[in-house]
């Protein structure tokens, strides 16, 4: 594959701001995942700048230790148009390694409340050392689908949780 990204587009029934809210808070990223390998934030702090680190406890059947954990450090917050990270690991000592790999939402407003999400996987920074050990992407091309129905279903529901009824 000479491409070194994948995306996917879902236009969602839910404000702009809603849905970065949504993404914004680590504590909703094990059920906006696709995959199910998201277990639990560990940093349960809403993401408000970049450089910020949030760990998140992890399960996946073919990793070594199965259970396991990421630091992911922000990269892009531009509220509520972007945001996305660079998923590693925290090494002895408390350092940080990151294995080049980032995710990033887009978000184009189509309205009061509707609006254009872009879920991007991108590989293209992966040292040659990590790819000889993970083919990429790792997962299947339907989980940035999965993901972005996840979100929606969520960022509605917490939508019509915080309307006042009428």
């Amino acid at each position: 594959m000479d491409q070194e990204n994948v995306s996917a587009t879902l236009t969602v029934a839910v404000p702009a701001a809603r849905v970065f809210a949504v993404l914004a808070d680590p504590t909703t990223h094990a059920a906006i995942d696709g995959t199910g390998w998201v277990q639990e934030p560990v940093d349960r702090a809403p993401l408000t700048e970049v450089g910020q680190i949030f760990r998140m406890d992890m399960y996946h059947a073919n990793h070594p230790d199965g259970d396991y954990r990421v630091a992911n450090r922000v990269e892009v917050l531009d509220p509520p148009r972007a945001i996305g990270w660079l998923t590693g690991q925290e090494k002895d000592g408390g350092h940080l390694e990151f294995g080049g790999w980032m995710w990033r939402y887009d978000l184009a407003p189509l309205g009061p409340s509707q609006t254009a999400v872009t879920l991007t996987y991108d590989w293209s920074a992966v040292p040659q050392s990590i790819r000889r050990y993970i083919q990429f992407p790792p997962f299947a091309p339907d989980h940035l689908t999965n993901s972005l129905h996840h979100l929606a279903e969520l960022a509605a529901s917490t939508s019509r949780a915080s309307t006042p009824a009428g």
